[in-house]
This record gives structure tokens, C-alpha cells and sequence, in this order.
């Protein structure tokens, strides 16, 4: 057991921060302890290269990517992007890909307005169900936020009142990327086949 230096020698700390005589402590107990601290710190370490191995494929892939695009004379700059690398057989495969968190600004309370224009001259004329597309893309989920798809789509509308293509305009300046995060994924080929299947490095698919 690992013990805290502040710990008397013979006592063992409890959840509550009690002190505890090791004499009064089961063996069961003890055993408990031994099996939990043994499997947590497998799993820390573990953790630990995991860490290394995706910081360095990343920085290797990268590598790769910029000796690949001096084949060209071309270099490469800003960020990168997407990129798929097969092995020579074509039995593996890794997928290097940037996920971009996007979010609208103010601009898209304007263009609200706008719609609501439009919906309100609209009335008489307008149907139930278009009023019910809009309402729907302007929803906000349990945590506050507006699904960024469901107002996008409403630019594919064919709508060619002034005031709609104004606020399409609002919507799609509105849209900004306000992060990343950069995935890479690994494949093994299935037989001969064109099918690949994920090589899972998550506890739960092994």
C-alpha cells in the first residue's frame, strides 16, 4: 500500500480521513486496497503511454507529411489537414483528421430577426410547416447551444425574398470556428476485402 508521509507508522487512512490501526483492518479489506491501488496504477501508467504514443504519432505523421510534400518542391503551411496513409500492402490504414468546433456569433440574433420579418408578412400565405423548420433550427439543446446544422440547412431553402437572402447572408457570417481537435484513428483490412475495421485502443473495445 502506498502510504502518505504524514501517516503513523501502523495506521492506514480511511476514505474519511480517519486514522486507522492496520490491527483493526481485515484482511479483505486489505486485499481490496492491495488489488485496487495494483489495477490503478497499471492503468496511470498505461495512461502515460498512450499519451507518448499519440504525441508522437502525430509529430510523426506530420514528419511524413512534410517530407511527402517535398517530393514536389511544395511547402506546406497553416494548419494541416486531413489525411489518410495506407501501408504498402494495404492490410492498415491510419486516419489522421481535425474535427472544427464551430459556434455563431451576435450576427445570428439579427439574422432571427430578419426570418421573423419575413415569417410575419408571410402569414397568410405561408405554411405551417416552414414555420415549424425555422422554429426547430432556432431550438436550443439542454446545454443552451443551437444545433449549427439545422440553421445552416435553412439556406438550402429556395426563398428569394430580400430579406431571407439577407439573413442567409447573417447566418453564414455569423459561423465561426472557435476550435479544433485533431483525431488520429487506425485500420486493419478485413481478408482480401475492401472493408476495414478499427484497431480499438479504447478499454471498453478490446
Amino acid at each position: 500500500m502506498t502510504q502518505n508521509n504524514e501517516i503513523p507508522a501502523g495506521y492506514w487512512q480511511d476514505s474519511k480521513g480517519s486514522l486507522v490501526p492496520e490491527s483493526m483492518i481485515k484482511p479483505i479489506d486489505k486485499a481490496r486496497n492491495e488489488l485496487v491501488y495494483e489495477v490503478v496504477e497499471k492503468a496511470l501508467e498505461l495512461r502515460e503511454a498512450l499519451a507518448k504514443f499519440k504525441a508522437s504519432t502525430f509529430a510523426d505523421i506530420d514528419a511524413f507529411v512534410e517530407l511527402s510534400a517535398e517530393e514536389y518542391d511544395v511547402k506546406l503551411g497553416g494548419k494541416k489537414g486531413n489525411v489518410t496513409l495506407h501501408s504498402f500492402d494495404g492490410r492498415y490504414k491510419i486516419v489522421r483528421s481535425i474535427q472544427e468546433h464551430i459556434a455563431f456569433d451576435e450576427r445570428l440574433q439579427a439574422a432571427r430577426e430578419l426570418i421573423d420579418a419575413c415569417l410575419k408578412e408571410w402569414t397568410k400565405d405561408s405554411v405551417p410547416e416552414l414555420k415549424a423548420i425555422i422554429d426547430r433550427a432556432f431550438d436550443v439543446d439542454k446545454e443552451g447551444k443551437i444545433n449549427t446544422a439545422r440553421v445552416l440547412g435553412l439556406r438550402r431553402l429556395d426563398i428569394k425574398d430580400e430579406r431571407w437572402l439577407k439573413a442567409m447572408t447573417a447566418v453564414s457570417e455569423a459561423l465561426q470556428v472557435v476550435g479544433s481537435k485533431s483525431y488520429i484513428r487506425l485500420y486493419k483490412r478485413v481478408g482480401d476485402s475492401q472493408q476495414y475495421v478499427p484497431i480499438s485502443l479504447d478499454l471498453a473495445g478490446v
